[in-house]
């Protein structure tokens, strides 16, 4: 529960070199017609102000508000025990909140409420607490020297991702960087200045890929118009009106907020605990994700470009099915389901298991490869041709 974990959970800011950097000379298409609550801006326009707001600020603008995300990606019903709001994998479908506080480096609290209980992370510069409300447990944190995590190795090949975003990315910022790390000559972009996202004028970034072999029709990333911060993502599927994927806010202030609300003393009865981050055994499985997928990513390829890309991995359909099963019985019954709907396919590259939802479409070959991209079947299959 290292600081930069509070910050990318509990606020999401204005990336605007990021993505300055990312669109470069991509065709802006003027704002569209209508009242505007925001005077026009182009796209190039528009992210310089975000600049020098962020500048101006000295950093972060002190905020509160409540995240929420939906996912509606065109999975089969999922099992019962991955609904549950303590598991991963019910970010995969439905809505979830996250209430966030932000009032400066050292005062950070993200609290995660469900129907029945809340669980909280609380920063204040000195102290870092965890409250689970459903064990009654306080657990007070301290943050192991050197577990920050392990950089890659010097000269070591970084391989993009695709422009589809990961359940984890559970802020707007998160989001608004993995999208617009993929715009420029793959995509149009225009801007709409009549929207409004938590009861706020905004400007909303419309990127659409060019190429037709994406699921994506289009990304809509709204920044506030006072203050720049990014308040909204959206992802369409192709023939879709409503967002397949959403993170944004629903309520925002951007006023610090009461001290109050970064102290917490463990109730009376609660019990009381003490961990240190990067210990043997607290966060150890979390680790042992990191470095597998990291491992992956290294072994990783891409063909295509742009929306278009396709990841080809070496991992097979008994891989998978170990390493879900490590990852505890939500895993191994989600996989399960998903497979059943797997389609049968073929060609002169081999055979294997299509799996098709709104925005991804994944394909696992019998001769141990998958490929996952935001692409049409056609894509794919074309991609497992390729060698």
């Amino acid at each position: 529960m290292r600081r930069g974990t509070f910050v990318r959970w509990g606020v999401p800011i204005a990336a605007a070199a990021v993505i300055g950097a990312a669109i470069g000379a991509a065709p802006v298409i003027a704002a569209v017609s209508g009242d505007p609550a925001l005077p026009e801006r182009s796209a190039e326009q528009l992210l310089a102000d975000a600049a020098a707001a962020t500048s101006k600020q000295q950093g972060i603008t002190p905020m509160s508000g409540t995240v929420q995300q939906t996912a509606s990606l065109g999975l089969p019903a999922l099992p019962s025990t991955a609904g549950s709001a303590t598991s991963p994998l019910s970010l995969l479908s439905g809505t979830h909140e996250v209430k966030v506080w932000y009032g400066g480096e050292n005062k950070i609290r993200i609290a995660m409420p469900t129907q029945l209980n809340e669980t909280n992370v609380i920063y204040n510069g000195e102290q870092t607490w965890y409250w689970d409300s459903a064990t009654n447990t306080a657990t007070k944190l301290t943050v192991k020297p050197g577990s920050a995590g392990k950089p890659g190795s010097a000269g070591e090949p970084r391989h993009p991702e695709l422009p589809t975003p990961q359940p984890s990315d559970l802020t707007p910022q998160q989001a608004a960087q993995r999208l617009l790390a993929h715009v420029g000559e793959h995509s149009t972009v225009r801007v709409i200045n009549t929207a409004e996202v938590a009861g706020r004028p905004v400007y909303q970034l419309v990127l659409a890929p060019k190429d037709e072999g994406s699921l994506v029709q289009e990304v809509r990333i709204a920044l506030d118009g006072e203050t720049y911060v990014p308040l909204q993502v959206q992802l369409y599927a192709k023939g879709s009106a409503e967002p397949a994927y959403q993170v944004g806010f629903t309520q925002v202030t951007f006023t610090p907020p009461a001290p109050e609300n970064f102290t917490f003393t463990p109730p009376a009865g609660a019990k009381v605990k003490e961990a240190t981050v990067g210990e043997k055994g607290f966060g150890e499985k979390a680790e042992e994700r990191a470095e597998h997928a990291a491992d992956m990513a290294g072994k990783a390829k891409l063909v295509g470009d742009g929306w278009t890309a396709v990841a080809v991995l070496p991992f097979s359909q008994a891989d998978l099915q170990a390493q879900s099963g490590q990852d505890g019985g939500d895993a191994k019954a989600l996989l399960d389901t998903v497979l059943k709907s797997a389609t049968p396919v073929s060609g002169t590259w081999g055979s294997g298991r299509l799996i098709r939802t709104k925005l991804v479409t994944v394909l696992l070959t019998d001769d141990g490869r998958l490929l996952a991209g935001a692409v049409t079947p056609e894509e794919i299959v074309q991609a497992a041709g390729a060698r």
